[in-house]
């Protein structure tokens, strides 16, 4: 073997420590420009609006037991005229694989803007509500649940 030429062995540990760190700047340089899921799923609903807080209810429990079948009822304070009514309230799961949990849709018809549901949640994390205007604006609320097995406070 000439001086020039690795061996086998190097050539391989050479390779892998290369597509070791190549791998591991790239992960890194991801995570930071990488957004959440969930904070897509917003993105998408408001665009560049700001959301104003407050003027939107969301009952849902701070502890829940069964992480499957967690209880949730949304509500938003409006005349439901045709000049001004929301037109849907969205709901997100910040921890869930898919964050978009439901989207309940209102018209001037419906009366008031109110809905009821049971959702799934994968681990312990906020739920966030959007409710959407007529004129472009967009009310928001976040509520944190703690899912535990058994209710153990696990």
């Amino acid at each position: 073997m000439s001086p020039q030429t690795p061996d086998r062995r190097t050539f391989i540990l050479g390779t892998g420590a290369a597509t070791l760190v190549a791998s591991l700047l790239s992960s890194d340089l991801l995570a930071q420009d990488a957004t959440q899921p969930w904070q897509q799923a917003v993105k998408e609903i408001v665009g560049d609006s700001k959301p104003i807080e407050g003027q939107l209810l969301l009952d849902i429990p701070e502890i829940a037991e069964n992480g499957n079948t967690v209880p949730l009822a949304v509500s938003a304070e409006s005349p439901m005229t045709e000049a001004e009514h929301v037109k849907a309230i969205h709901v997100i799961a910040t921890a869930n694989p898919q964050p978009g949990v439901a989207t309940f849709r209102f018209t001037p018809l419906s009366g008031k803007a109110a809905a009821a549901s049971r959702m799934r949640l994968l681990r312990t994390q906020d739920v966030i509500a959007l409710a959407e205007l007529s004129d472009g604006k967009f009310l928001m609320t976040r509520r944190p649940v703690r899912v535990t097995v058994g209710g153990c406070g696990g």
